[in-house]
């Protein structure tokens, strides 16, 4: 992140989230900034998928409060856009690649005469304009991925939700969406809060790692530690994995999560 980007976009004040009885998470403080890559690290059951649907206003939270853009999150908005790990089920079927992305503009009240222009606008950012007319069934997952990826970039929105979204995708296809991700996010100055378990992907895609625990308490709450990621833009997969400071970084992280 830019040391120029200093705007609060979105502020956790307390947030504090009970589910069946039990608190998944204890009073949570931190903040992102416009413009930022932010990725939630942490155990299963933690709260991460929580914490990003509370951010969302897909739910609300049992204490505190979300501020997005010095507005109490009170319900999903289209300046928020949320890509799901499941892209086969986030994609309607009987919809082609562009029948998928016009949703998105039809929500936002584009005129059926104005919506081939954002379609084939999107589809070349994220590099499927030969495949408008094919419908989910007929790509892989990868490219499955990036429709989903595109009907968002589709709303316009200020900032992007990402729950794993790469992790059921295997190992290849994977570093290269996190490339093209990263390459959108720098075009289009996306703020992102993105859920994953991969220590690797967290410190090669973020300006700053989250480190949540599971099972809070009062002496040990959720926020495990906030870690900045100092290493420069744009990033390698080869040569930025062999960077010092991402070995230290790995290292610093899998402490969190080992001791945690």
């Amino acid at each position: 992140m830019s040391s120029a980007i200093s705007t609060t976009l979105l502020d956790f004040q307390g947030v504090n989230i009970h589910l069946g009885g039990r608190e998944i998470l204890s009073p949570i403080d931190f903040s992102v900034a416009a413009g930022e890559f932010v990725c939630i690290i942490g155990p299963s059951g933690c709260g991460k998928t929580t914490l990003l649907r509370a951010a969302a206003g897909f739910l609300h939270p049992s204490g505190g409060q979300v501020v997005r853009a010095g507005r109490t999150v009170s319900g999903p908005s289209r300046e928020v856009a949320f890509v799901f790990q499941d892209y086969g089920r986030a994609l309607l079927p009987w919809r082609s690649v562009g029948g998928n992305i016009a949703l998105a503009l039809e929500a936002a009240g584009v005129t059926k005469a104005e919506r081939p222009a954002h379609i084939a606008k999107v589809l070349e950012t994220v590099g499927l304009s030969a495949h408008a007319e094919k419908f989910p069934a007929q790509l892989s997952g990868g490219m499955q991925q990036r429709v989903q990826i595109a009907r968002c970039l589709a709303q316009g929105p200020q900032l992007m939700m990402m729950d794993e979204p790469f992790g059921a995708l295997d190992a290849m296809t994977r570093e290269n969406l996190q490339d093209e991700l990263s390459r959108l996010v720098r075009l289009s100055g996306l703020t992102v809060l993105f859920v994953t378990h991969d220590l690797e992907e967290a410190i090669y895609l973020s300006d700053r790692v989250i480190v949540l625990r599971a099972y809070p308490t009062v002496d040990k709450p959720s926020l495990a530690a906030i870690v900045n990621v100092p290493i420069p833009r744009p990033r390698d997969q080869l040569a930025t994995k062999e960077h010092p400071e991402f070995l230290r970084l790995r290292r610093e992280l899998y402490g969190f999560l080992g001791h945690h």
